[in-house]
């Protein structure tokens, strides 16, 4: 039997990517019933159920979340073959990014209109979270991510390192005094975060070398841009990378404090991606534009 398994790979991640049946149909031009019957038959000849179906919702099973991530790569090889033997090899397909919301909002998003206006044929989904995406799980093309590397199957491509500093607002200062030393902030507002994988001890350089300072305060946050905007807002002092606030020093809405006892802590930036078979170009293109245009110093 003649069997279209890359018509059926495009009928089931098209059906993921719309989220039902009629508006996959729509895209492909086929009828809700015909995209029905072809997921069917894929699943009897596969012998495993794809997706999970509800009268509301339609979302792919754990085995169907690793047969789209095969087989949106595969037709994005098959596509990128095509392109190249017509002489039109420019990537192309949707990319999917995943940063954190200080990087994303700072250091991705201002460079989106530039990689655009290169690679048109390149369509972005960004999430911005400060939560660890799993990249498998949520179909991400490419995660920004900061500090130490834990193993896994991912490759991973330096893009820079950043430096953490502490900032206040000059209204802060003004109300309760500059902190001179690390000892003086036990008397003052220091905040953080209450995400699992965070600190709340801060580092800075004493007589006797780097030294963690457990750190109090009255406000906790889930992100990195709110609490810039805490600090901002003069609620206390923050510690943050040095990208997030750069403008902000420049335009005076925040100093630096404590710069003798920086101990120039310096956090790694890795572009994070899927290492199975070939860097899909729309793939290649990205990492390699956030190379060339970021700049950390």
């Amino acid at each position: 039997m003649d069997i279209n398994r890359s018509g059926e790979m495009e009928v089931f991640v098209r059906v993921v990517e719309e989220g039902s049946f009629s508006a996959a149909a729509r895209r492909l031009g086929l009828t809700p019933s015909a995209v029905a019957k072809l997921i069917g038959r894929l699943e009897d000849r596969l012998g495993v159920r794809l997706l999970a179906r509800s009268t509301r919702s339609l979302r792919p099973t754990p085995e169907g979340d690793l047969f789209y991530d095969q087989a949106s790569r595969i037709l994005a090889d098959i596509a990128e073959a095509e392109a190249g033997i017509s002489g039109a090899s420019a990537p192309r397909g949707r990319l999917r990014i995943s940063a954190s919301i200080p990087f994303g909002t700072h250091c991705v998003v201002p460079l989106l209109p530039e990689f655009r206006a290169r690679f048109p044929a390149v369509t972005l989904d960004v999430s911005l979270t400060d939560e660890v995406v799993d990249i498998l799980a949520e179909r991400t093309d490419v995660a920004i991510r900061h500090g130490p590397l834990r193993d896994s199957s991912l490759q991973a491509r330096k893009l820079g390192v950043s430096r953490r500093i502490l900032i206040a607002a000059p209204a802060y200062l003004e109300r309760r005094g500059v902190p001179r030393t690390p000892a003086d902030l036990a008397g003052h507002d220091c905040l953080t975060f209450n995400y699992r994988r965070s600190f709340t001890d801060w580092i800075l350089a004493g007589p006797d070398g780097p030294k963690p300072m457990q750190v109090t305060g009255p406000l906790v946050v889930n992100n990195g841009e709110t609490l810039r905007q805490a600090v901002l807002a003069g609620i206390g002092i923050g510690r943050t990378a040095l990208y997030h606030v750069r403008h902000d020093l420049t335009a005076g809405r925040l100093v630096e404090l404590l710069p003798d006892y920086d101990p120039r802590e310096m956090e790694e930036i890795h572009a994070l991606f899927l290492g199975r078979g070939t860097m899909p170009a729309r793939v290649r293109a990205f990492i390699d534009f956030l190379v060339e245009r970021l700049r950390f110093d």
